[in-house]
């Protein structure tokens, strides 16, 4: 692990980083409290920092209270190297955002054993981060396919809406439902099933533009966020994804499973101020049907609604 030793003691300082060597830590020293708060303010600093009180520029305190106001999602362990040593002063180290505090001169193995609760706290803290992380994923993504869930793809839709109107631009949405899915399910089973569902999502992310969006809307329903996209340019889009994925049939243990999907495609257009989320998701929906009825694994538009 990394450590940050800010000290203007030259004796001390190398000290403090022999030992801090001899356990196992990466150094990285600086002699003043400039140079430290340098360091600090970057994405990557060091997590685990040892301060001298007193230090040109920028004293220790003053670096616990800089970094305390930090926004940058990175918690640094903070211990406080000094020679005061009165109550009034080690309350005052604590208030001003030190997580401990080890006054001079020091036993090595106090510093160790100080050094090891701070490391244990920051992995503690890497650990819940990522929890957090795998809870925000699995908040917004189905978790069979990868993509946006039901929710996030309509409050993405709803943002989207919100700035074309904001911007005066077009909006484009797309709706998708594969064919006789159904009997998918019973022909080759539930897991290849969700095998098809897998790949036709994947085959859609790779179709679309970096700046849209897909989800799953449900079942075997998709629902895409084409942003600033014409009704040609969607329709072109659209026909590109039901081509990757009838084109192509999908490989389950060695075996092709022929799928195919249909497409409905609505558009919010230039002066379009009145036309919901809601009322965009049923013009693709009906867009859809449309497509349904006329022969499926085909795209229809639907009428774009009056500006």
């Amino acid at each position: 692990m990394r450590v940050l030793l800010a000290d203007d003691d030259l004796i001390s300082r190398a000290v403090v980083k022999a030992l801090l060597s001899k356990w196992g830590y990466e150094v990285l020293e600086v002699g003043d409290g400039i140079q430290a708060w340098d360091i600090l303010k970057e994405k990557d600093s060091p997590q685990l920092v040892l301060l001298d009180w007193m230090m040109p520029g920028i004293d220790g305190l003053e670096l616990c209270r800089r970094l305390r106001q930090l926004d940058n999602n990175t918690y640094h362990y903070i211990i406080l190297l000094t020679g005061r040593d009165s109550k009034e002063d080690i309350i005052g180290g604590l208030n001003a955002g030190a997580d401990d505090y080890i006054t001079k001169p020091f036993m090595p193995e106090e510093l160790e054993v100080r050094l090891r609760v701070g490391k244990r706290i920051l992995d503690l803290q890497q650990s819940l981060n990522e929890a957090l992380e795998v809870q925000r994923y699995q908040a917004q993504h189905d978790l069979l396919t990868g993509i946006f869930n039901h929710a996030k793809i309509l409050n993405i839709l709803e943002k989207e809406l919100y700035r074309a109107r904001r911007q005066n631009s077009n909006l484009a949405i797309i709706m998708g439902d594969l064919d006789h899915f159904k009997k998918v399910n019973d022909t080759y089973g539930h897991v290849a099933g969700d095998a098809v569902l897998a790949e036709v999502a994947r085959r859609m992310k790779n179709n679309i533009r970096l700046y849209d969006s897909v989800g799953r809307y449900g079942g075997e329903e998709f629902l895409l966020v084409l942003p600033g996209c014409s009704t040609e340019e969607a329709i072109i889009i659209a026909n590109r994804i039901l081509e990757s994925i009838s084109q192509e049939a999908v490989m389950f243990n060695s075996t092709p499973i022929a799928v195919t999907i249909s497409l409905g495609v609505a558009m919010k257009a230039v002066g379009d101020e009145k036309t919901t989320t809601a009322e965009l998701v049923q013009l693709a929906d009906a867009a859809l049907y449309k497509a349904k009825q006329n022969g499926r694994n085909r795209v229809e538009q639907a009428a774009e609604p009056s500006p």
